[in-house]
């Protein structure tokens, strides 16, 4: 699963719980659901970060068909390896162009494009204004503001900005925030003043505007989620209520804010350039609003110490078991899979053990299709082997976790031949004689297999330097055998032979020549390893 996708599948469900208790608490005060609505943000924006430090705890569901996953077999540790450019069977290149494709990953990003930008957008041209605008020498609206400002307990310096904008009427800044005022403010009354000063001063002291923000950010990542669309939207009305019900807590007359908030929303009407502020005289919301103040009976309490503290623990309480859930598919019964050669030619007759140290050894054999099936397989750790003569043998480390890592596919590579010589010389008083090469040993195979047959057998001959410095030495070689038969490379291995033993014995045998080693009537390359042993007879 993308983390784009686990974020929005984890954050979904406290959206959905945030949204749940909004509408539970509909006759609650507008504070309280806003902060209801902010704490669900907050979870979801938390809840994948926990999840990383959380205990997993996975809730298995149904699965259909475990998907294939394709793993081509390395050698035991024992035993070289071939060349590099092996091509991969036709089942594993199917599956891997079977991957998730891109559309989506770039379906999302135009949509986060579009989103940012818009909200980048209007920040900066918010910011420009503010720029533009001159702070206001009113010595009647300063003071005016530091008093409500001290009755709300605002300790930062609030500044009051009048700009060009004629539509604009909001509050905005985190650190050092500006209630930015219209370009008639000036004609205002001092009631008026008051009023607006009251409403954005508390949108401050309640740090609305970072919230709304933080919501839009979110709502930027998480854009194609309509359960984001639905929070910002009422988080926004239930910032603007809540400093509604601050407004009147202060004295202030319904029927008077009413008319005030009227001709506001009259003189100042933001369009969509302002999207990155809150207006205080938003016409979307103004009915709304209007007919909650004029309700007498509407809770309208400022939120307590208390009910923070428990609608905190409700949503955490939410959080912390999906972060830790993880939806996972139920494993198979068995461990199956099929095994293939490198040609994508099925393979019957493989020999398969599974070993676990708590349960020991299973054993299988492919069928006629190449199937295997190991039955009461649990997760855990395993060691996967196969073996069939001609081919290298498979141990592979594996860890079945997810359903998927219950059905493997394995290809097995053209095994290894091996020969050893023996090279026997006196010491210096008959000319050097070498025992004639022992003849590989027979190499028994399946039935898409030919190993190949030596058709020309040169001899090394044992250097007389060494006969007569009355030296022995055995000399390792790696060599191929090319599709045609002929010896493409011969490398020594051994790192402790004379040189001259290595020269003779690479000589020789860079001279031998095979039929081709045909795998389902292909010739295909093989390595063949050859020790070469000098001796010397008194």
């Amino acid at each position: 699963m993308t983390p784009l996708l686990d974020l929005a599948i984890r954050s979904s469900a406290i959206l959905a719980a945030g949204l749940v208790f909004d509408l539970a608490m509909r006759s609650r005060a507008a504070a309280l659901r806003h902060f209801v609505l902010a704490a669900a943000l907050a979870g979801a924006v938390a809840v994948v970060p926990l999840s990383m430090v959380m205990p997993v705890w996975e809730v298995p569901i149904a699965s259909s068909a475990p998907t294939r996953a394709a793993a081509v077999a390395q050698p035991a540790p024992t035993t070289m390896t071939t060349a590099s450019g092996s091509p991969l069977p036709q089942h594993v290149s199917a599956e891997r162009s079977a991957a998730q494709p891109p559309w989506l990953a770039l379906a999302w990003f135009g949509g986060f494009a579009v989103a940012a930008s818009s909200l980048f957008a209007g920040v900066y041209r918010l910011s420009r204004v503010s720029r533009r605008g001159r702070r206001s020498d009113d010595a009647d609206w300063n003071a005016m503001a530091r008093r409500i400002a001290a009755s709300y307990g605002i300790t930062r310096d609030v500044a009051l900005v009048e700009t060009g904008a004629p539509d604009l009427l909001a509050t905005w800044g985190l650190l050092r925030p500006s209630v930015l005022l219209p370009s008639h403010a000036r004609g205002w009354s001092r009631d008026r003043m008051h009023v607006v000063l009251c409403h954005e001063l508390a949108h401050i002291r309640r740090h609305d505007w970072a919230v709304q923000m933080s919501a839009e950010a979110l709502r930027t990542v998480l854009w194609f989620n309509p359960l984001i669309w639905m929070i910002c939207t009422r988080l926004r009305r239930a910032g603007e209520q809540a400093c509604d019900d601050a407004v009147l807590g202060r004295g202030v007359p319904p029927r008077d804010y009413a008319s005030h908030l009227l001709e506001l929303a009259r003189r100042c009407r933001p369009g969509s350039r302002w999207a990155s502020v809150v207006p205080m005289a938003h016409p979307s919301t103004l009915e709304r609003r209007i007919v909650a103040m004029l309700n007498p009976g509407l809770n309208r309490q400022v939120l307590s110490t208390r009910a923070a503290v428990l609608t905190a623990a409700v949503l955490l309480a939410i959080t912390l078991p999906v972060a830790a859930l993880r939806a996972g598919q139920a494993p198979p019964t068995y461990f199956s899979g099929a095994i293939y050669d490198t040609t994508g030619a099925v393979m019957p007759g493989v020999s398969l053990t599974l070993e676990d140290a708590a349960q020991g050894k299973q054993t299988a054999v492919s069928d006629a299709a190449g199937r295997f099936q190991f039955a009461s397989v649990a997760p855990g750790k395993y060691v996967l082997s196969a073996e069939l003569p001609g081919f290298r043998a498979l141990r592979q480390e594996l860890e079945l976790r997810n359903a998927r890592d219950w059905d493997k596919a394995i290809t097995l590579q053209v095994g290894t031949l091996s020969e050893t010589i023996s090279v026997r010389s006196t010491r210096m008083t008959a000319p050097a004689t070498a025992v004639r090469p022992q003849a590989p040993a027979p190499v028994r195979v399946g039935g898409n297999i030919r190993v190949p047959r030596k058709l020309h057998d040169v001899k090394p001959v044992y250097p007389d330097s060494m006969r007569a410095a009355g030296r022995d030495g055995v000399v390792s070689l790696d060599a191929i055998i090319a599709e045609d038969g002929s010896v493409s490379s011969v490398r020594v291995i051994s790192g402790d032979v004379h040189p001259d033993f290595a020269v003779a014995a690479v000589d020789a045998v860079r001279q031998w020549r095979f039929s081709p080693t045909l795998l389902n009537g292909r010739p295909v390359e093989v390595v063949m390893t050859v020790k070469v042993g000098f001796s010397l007879e008194n």
